[in-house]
């Protein structure tokens, strides 16, 4: 199988918009941004390690369908289900499309939880951290602070693939 997801609209986010259109603008760009780093590849190569410590485009899909999960479902909203599994690599027979179709599904989830936030100082249901559960604000944050950091990776392995460089 081949991850032939489009690259979609990889444009920044306006530049005159709410604090919460801009915020989940820019996480949304920066999903899309990672997603698109799987276009083109085989299952194999975008499972396959970039570096000796063993990411791999997969597992950094993984991982971050994983924290997304923890952060906006579990700990803000405060549902009664499992920590997510952060396992890295991704389980023998996930393929690429499998997983970005469940960090879609998890976008979709988080997506709806940040809808139904009308404000974004409200703490969450707990945290995941120690401390006093985060503020919606601070979760919005740091999951963009969280995927850009990721995006570079996702770059950085991709081209170390196929050579393939940009958003």
């Amino acid at each position: 199988m081949t991850a032939t997801e489009p690259r979609g609209d990889l444009r920044p986010p306006s530049l005159n918009a709410d604090e919460k259109t801009t915020l989940l603008a820019f996480l949304d760009y920066l999903r899309g941004a990672v997603a698109a780093k799987l276009a083109g590849l085989t299952d194999a190569q975008a499972r396959t390690p970039g570096v000796p410590s063993g990411t791999s485009l997969l597992g950094l899909v993984t991982h971050l369908t994983a924290v997304e999960f923890d952060w906006f479902v579990w700990a803000y909203a405060g549902a009664d289900v499992p920590l997510a599994d952060h396992q890295l690599p991704p389980a023998a027979g996930e393929t690429a499309g499998g997983l970005l179709a469940a960090y879609r599904d998890t976008i979709a989830r988080t997506n709806a939880i940040i809808a139904g936030c009308t404000d974004l100082d409200r703490p969450g249901a707990r945290s995941l951290r120690e401390g006093a559960p985060p503020s919606m604000r601070w979760i919005l944050v740091h999951m963009i602070e969280e995927t850009a950091r990721h995006a570079g990776h996702a770059d950085i392995l991709r081209e170390g693939i196929d050579g393939a460089v940009g958003r």
